[in-house]
């Protein structure tokens, strides 16, 4: 057996493990770089560590570790407090004043499963007392917190910044307002479907055939799925709980903390963008003179870092290095470029990435992804930064599945429902969105500049 097979191999069991296995697929990537790096291809250990992302892992401590700050001094609440309260008791407004929420905490460093986890709550928590229906409502969230996830200064746009390089025709900018249009059409088409479908059935929406009549049985599937995406458990619905309380007690008095906090986030985004200044070192240094001045959030903060994803980037990127090093990425990318179009290629990789995204961590996804679109686009017609745009929107956009975090965060915050049935609803959406998801991507970003 080649190596090209036996790496990408290797690459298929370690998604398949860490679906079915609460395992980090990063520490999977790690042992799959030794053992393939050993065995196969007879490295040293200098070699096979020699693409570890070390500016990477360097960028996603810096930025989680401002971000946990930010969280553990209210920071992160008051900015959800204030947008809630916009509305003034306008309620079709509500989802859409969440949505630009989660974007806005997205596109500033947060996972959006922890965006999620902080907003969600409070979504559906206004959909059950409002009898809105709590799918559209939980979705709007979902899409809010992926149209920020691809920023200049977000973890996941950083990740993709750096594996793409030079290619031209690509910018981390177009990236992020790519994602951002195309997260909030959606959120839109899914809106207007089911207000329309809400008023086939004879005007507002009625949660009567989802209420519970008891513990309502056991959900068919994983509601925290085994795929090496980060915790949202603990520390964030803590934060959650405290949110909800909030949003019903009058007004409170914004600490100098918080507004120290906010000007580091605008210098952090402005120093990047502006001055090309390093974000990770930025958001070490702002995030500990914070924490300084408040020093009973010091231990906190450091133990707020998303080490889980860091560990999941760090190992499969290594080991993405590692099926470069055996030639597979050009062999993957030749039997793509075979099927007589780069065109096609690109389309192949876009559903592919969809369809495991849908049970897998995106994040891996994307890091698994990217390298193998590379050389499709290289000295072809195919426009390539829309292409790279056009993957990466496609692992993301199915992350409303009940098997992803962000899925079974609003499953597991939907009130008033039927569990179960409610998870038939979100299951057949997502069903939906995996199969049209990704080819909307590619047929809106990719083929009109490319033809």
């Amino acid at each position: 057996m080649s190596p090209e097979l036996i790496s990408i191999l290797a690459l298929f069991a370690m998604v398949i493990i860490a679906t079915v296995r609460p395992i980090n697929i990063g520490i999977l990537g790690f042992i799959g770089t030794f053992l393939v790096g050993t065995l196969v291809l007879g490295l040293d250990e200098k070699q096979m560590l020699a693409g570890f992302p070390a500016d990477l892992f360097l960028t996603i401590v810096g930025v989680t570790y401002l971000f946990a700050v930010a969280k553990l001094n209210g920071t992160v609440d008051l900015i959800v407090d204030r947008g809630v309260r916009l509305v003034r008791g306008r309620t079709a407004l509500v989802p859409w004043v969440l949505f630009g929420v989660a974007a806005i905490l997205t596109a500033m460093g947060t996972f959006p499963p922890a965006a999620v986890a902080l907003v969600a709550p409070v979504a559906l928590s206004f959909a059950a007392k409002h009898g809105l229906d709590p799918l559209p409502v939980g979705m709007t969230v979902v899409y809010g917190a992926l149209a920020g996830s691809l920023s200049p200064i977000s973890v996941l746009g950083l990740l993709v910044s750096g594996m793409v390089g030079d290619i031209p025709g690509f910018s981390p900018m177009v990236l992020f307002v790519t994602a951002f249009v195309y997260s909030t059409l959606i959120a839109i088409l899914t809106q207007l479907f089911f207000s329309w479908k809400n008023r086939l059935r004879g005007g507002a929406y009625s949660g009567a055939a989802e209420t519970s009549t008891g513990d309502g049985g056991a959900v068919p599937g994983p509601r925290v799925p085994a795929t090496g995406n980060i915790s949202v458990g603990g520390a964030e619905q803590g934060s959650v709980l405290t949110l909800t309380q909030t949003l019903q007690t009058p007004r409170v008095r914004t600490t100098p903390a918080q507004v120290l906090t906010l000007l580091a986030l605008l210098g952090l985004a402005v120093g990047a963008m502006v001055f090309h200044l390093d974000i990770g070192i930025l958001a070490l240094v702002a995030g500990t003179l914070i924490a300084f001045i408040e020093k009973k959030h010091l231990t906190a903060a450091v133990e707020g870092i998303s080490w889980s994803t860091i560990l999941l980037v760090a190992g499969m990127i290594t080991y993405i290095s590692i099926v470069e090093e055996a030639g597979a990425i050009e062999w993957v990318a030749n039997g793509i470029g075979s099927l007589g179009s780069p065109l096609i290629g690109v389309l192949v990789l876009c559903v592919m990435a969809g369809v495991v995204s849908a049970f897998a961590s995106s994040t891996a996804v994307i890091a698994i992804s990217i390298p193998m679109l590379l050389p499709l686009i290289q000295d072809s017609p195919v426009a390539g930064g829309m292409a790279i745009s056009a993957v990466a929107i496609a692992a993301k956009v199915v992350d409303v599945s009940p098997f992803s975090t962000n899925g079974a965060l609003v499953l597991a915050n939907a009130q008033n429902v039927d569990p179960p049935a409610f998870y038939q609803r979100i299951l057949r959406y997502s069903g939906v969105i995996v199969l049209i998801g990704p080819f909307l991507a590619w047929a809106a970003l990719v083929v009109p500049f490319s033809l």
